[in-house]
This record gives C-alpha cells, structure tokens and sequence, in this order.
C-alpha cells in the first residue's frame, strides 16, 4: 500500500513537495484553502486582465536552477530564454540597469564611479566568487540547519576543501564587507543595493548576511525570466503533475485542526471532512500553528519555530493595474525597481518593484493593454486600526502613483483599472495573518545555522514556505519543499 502524505497549503513549497513525492509513487492529497494554486505566486482575473498575486520575476529556470531541477523530475521542463536586461532600477539622480553579463553589469556600474572603480572590482569579485562557491552547495542541497545524523552526514559530504575560503565571512553582514572595500560611505551605490536586497532578502545591506547576500546580488546573472501569463505557471505545471501521479487536489478546503491520532495524522477542514496521512507537510504561514494544533502539539515544535510563530514580518501593499500602451510614450518594461526616499528608507511607497505584461502576452491582457503589479514593504503596526488601514492604503497609493508618473509620462492617463491590495486583502487571500508577506529578514539571527529548519521537532509533520530555510522568493519556498518531500521519502528525489 502505497504510503499517504497530505499536503496543507498549495503555495509554491507544499506544491514541490506534492509533486516530488506524488511523482516518486507516494500517496498525495493536497488541500488549498483559496481557489487558486500558488499562494503569493498566484493570479487573480477581473474581466479580460489576469494579475499576478505579486509583483516577482521568474528565477530559477537556468541549468541546475532550483525550479529547472524539480520540473525535470517531474518531465514537465519550461524552456524560456533569460532576459539580458533583467531590470532597472530608477534612483533620485541615477537609473541603473541590471544586465545578466557580469562584465557589463559592472562596467556600466563603474561609468557611475569612476573614481571608485578598483574599490567595487574587489567588490564584485568577492561577491561573484563567494556566490559561485555557495552556489556548488546549491548541487547537493544540504538541508540548514542539520536535524539529525543523515543531514550532518549530507552537509559534510557535500563541502569541499575550497569551501573553506567561506568560513572567514560565515558571520559577516554585507555592510562589514563593504567598510573593507570602502564602500560604506558610497550611498548612491549602498541604495541600489538595499533596493536590490529588500526585495529578495527581505533587509538592506547593513544588516544581511554576507553569504546570502552575495548569492542574491549574483543569481540575476545566473538567469532572470520573463514567465508568459505569470508565476501562477509553476504552480499549475506541479498542480498538473499531482494529479497525473495519481494526486488528489481539493480547492477551497480550510483546514481547522490538526491533530495527531496515534502514528498517523488527522486533519479537519471547515466542511468537517477529515484526512489522514501517515506524514503532513504544512505549507502555511507559521503564525496560524496555533489556530489549527492544540496546545500540546505547539508545546511540541522545535524552540525557533515556536519562535518565529510570535515574530512579525513585513506586510505590503500591492497595486493592481491595467494600462492602455497605446497611451504611453513606450510600451513599459517587464521590470523595474523605483526609489524615491533618500536615506535607507526602503519601505511605505519610497521603494517599491514593478511587474509588467509583454506586449502581446495574452494570457494577461488584450492587445495593446498591458497589466502591472506594483509592491511595496510596509510595517505591519501602521495598519492596526481602521483609521490608520484607510489613511496609509491611501497615501501609499498616491505616493506610488506619483512616483510613476515622474518617471513614465501620462501613466495615470493610461489606467484603465485600479484595485489595491492592502494587507488585509492579503490576509484573506493567501491566509496571512496581518498581511505578512516574504518571511523572515536573512539577518545573521535569521540565516543559515540560525534558521527555522522543515523539520517541525514533531514526527511526520514537516513544515515549508518562506518562513523556512532558506527563506523567501520562489526558490527558497521550492528548496523547503524539496526538504520536506526529502525527508518524508529518504530519497534525494532532486
């Protein structure tokens, strides 16, 4: 009898580990509790226009990538070019461009400082051979950090003598770094990298940590795409695979309680239905344990994820836009990054990532009509009350908005739909608490050693998203769901 395994949450970790372990013969039920797949990675259509839940790049896709490893295993391969120009990233006084060529990345950053240029070529050097070194861990995949004896055995099978080179900078922040390359004063350039940082590392370059930081400033290189209809495209493809495997997926299934009945797993959703499973992957936010577990379970669960259930993250909102081309001096860009605030201001409208629809991608808009997904970090405690929720969703919109028009004439002419999502639409829709979006900064208390592993500290209940190792994004929500479905198989799958 083949082994059951129900997966809670069908966000972009609980569907990578559905697919990988339905695909490797197992017994899979996969309960989503809203009527799409993909959670943060999900879409949602008013009329002729699909939007992206978020405003996200595809990443991942290149060889050996993360998503690129999981969709040959399952055969459903998603063969897309990269993008040479992956962003821009407008600044007050300065537009850089993000190229996929490092060679070029870095020239053109030099053209900007000149009087800088030995200071950042030591700089990027470091940061592309640091990235290439953690990128040969990326192979094996190691789960951080090591539960038992098989994880210590895989961690330490995986390093080389070269990764030795890394451990000098295990504890660093990007920021110290920086002071050794003196750059720390270089603020023009600090900012482009907090704008690159805050969006894939959920921190800014003072705080994060060295290791991953280098990885994130270097894996736009490694490939960055353009995903025709979305993100939402992965999720279907891994959704697809389930039930070819023999899967069941149930939309619209919220679960209430999880409770454990002897070695197996007993779940209940909002119709009273009841699942069991010898093992359950749990692929939603952390702070809705308490809600579904009673007390003794929760008392159960490993110290740092007990942690991290009591600990906010950002919230955000997000615009919805749909725009006539036609009306625009160009069509707009698949990308870009807008700073507006000076300082290390990062968050409430001064900075915030932009998402557009190609021209011609049908699957998100008629021709010559284009959809636009724009986000913005935000602190939770400034949406706790009515009158605040309503103030900040407003100014917040028309900061953005303004923000736009500065750099693309006539936008506000163009819009021919407009909805916000504010933290509490997210809540509703992905399940959030408060809104909570992109999991836990990568601060040095936060990554590597010192973050919340897919191992729950309960048997048979393994945890995964992007509050777990190695965090948030796409790739990080897939590489946890690669350590569930490992665990639960004992087998390496990918």
């Amino acid at each position: 009898m083949k082994q059951k395994v129900l997966v809670i949450g069908a966000g972009i970790g609980g569907l990578t580990a559905g697919a990988l372990l339905a695909k490797h013969g197992f017994e899979v039920t996969l309960l989503e509790a809203s009527s799409e797949f993909g959670g943060s990675a999900g879409k949602f259509k008013r009329k002729s226009f699909l939007f992206p839940a978020g405003a996200t790049l595809g990443m991942g896709l290149e060889p050996g990538g993360i998503h690129e490893r999981v969709f040959r295993y399952l055969e459903k391969p998603m063969p897309l070019k990269p993008l040479e120009t992956v962003m821009e990233m407008v600044h007050p006084g300065k537009t850089f461009v993000f190229l996929r060529d490092r060679d070029h990345h870095i020239s053109q950053i030099f053209r900007y400082f000149p009087e800088h240029e030995k200071s950042l070529r030591d700089f990027y050097q470091e940061i592309y051979k640091t990235a290439f070194l953690v990128r040969t861990l990326m192979g094996p995949l190691p789960a951080l950090p090591p539960a038992n004896i098989k994880e210590w055995t895989g961690l330490l099978r995986s390093l080389r003598l070269k990764h030795g080179r890394l451990l000098p900078l295990f504890n660093k922040t990007l920021g110290q770094r920086l002071k050794v390359h003196r750059l720390d004063g270089l603020a023009p350039f600090r900012k482009m990298l907090d704008g690159l940082l805050i969006d894939s590392m959920q921190t800014d370059s003072e705080h994060v940590s060295f290791l991953l930081a280098a990885v994130a400033l270097d894996i736009y290189h490694e490939g960055a795409y353009y995903v025709p209809g979305g993100l939402y495209q992965f999720a279907e493809l891994m959704a697809e695979s389930i039930q070819e495997n023999g899967g069941m997926l149930k939309k619209r299934r919220t679960i209430t309680k999880l409770e454990q009945n002897g070695s197996q797993w007993l779940a209940t959703d909002q119709r009273g239905n009841s699942y069991e499973a010898t093992d359950v992957v749990l692929n939603v936010p952390i702070q809705q344990f308490s809600s579904l577990m009673a007390p003794d379970l929760i008392a159960g669960l490993k110290k740092p994820l007990r942690t991290g259930m009591q600990t906010p993250t950002w919230t955000t909102l997000t615009l919805y836009i749909a725009v006539d081309a036609n009306k625009l001096l160009a069509p707009l860009p698949p990308f870009r990054q807008i700073s507006t605030g000076s300082g290390d201001s990062l968050t409430e409208g001064e900075h915030f990532f932009m998402s557009a629809s190609r021209i011609g991608d049908l699957l998100r808009a008629p021709e010559g009509y284009q959809t636009v997904t724009v986000s913005t970090h935000s602190k939770a405690q400034l949406w706790d009350t009515k009158e605040k929720y309503d103030a900040m969703r407003e100014i917040l919109t028309n900061r953005m908005l303004l923000a736009i028009e500065q750099v693309i004439p006539y936008f506000r002419d163009a819009i021919v739909h407009l909805e916000t999502g504010a933290p509490k639409g997210w809540e509703r829709y992905t399940g959030r608490p408060n809104g909570y979006v992109g999991g836990f900064p990568q601060t040095l208390d936060n990554a590597l050693f010192r973050s919340i592993s897919h191992h729950s500290g309960l048997p048979g209940l393994y945890v995964c998203g992007d509050h777990i190792f190695p965090g948030g994004g796409t790739i990080g929500a897939a590489a946890s769901g690669i350590h569930a479905a490992r665990s639960v198989s004992g087998n390496r799958l990918v």
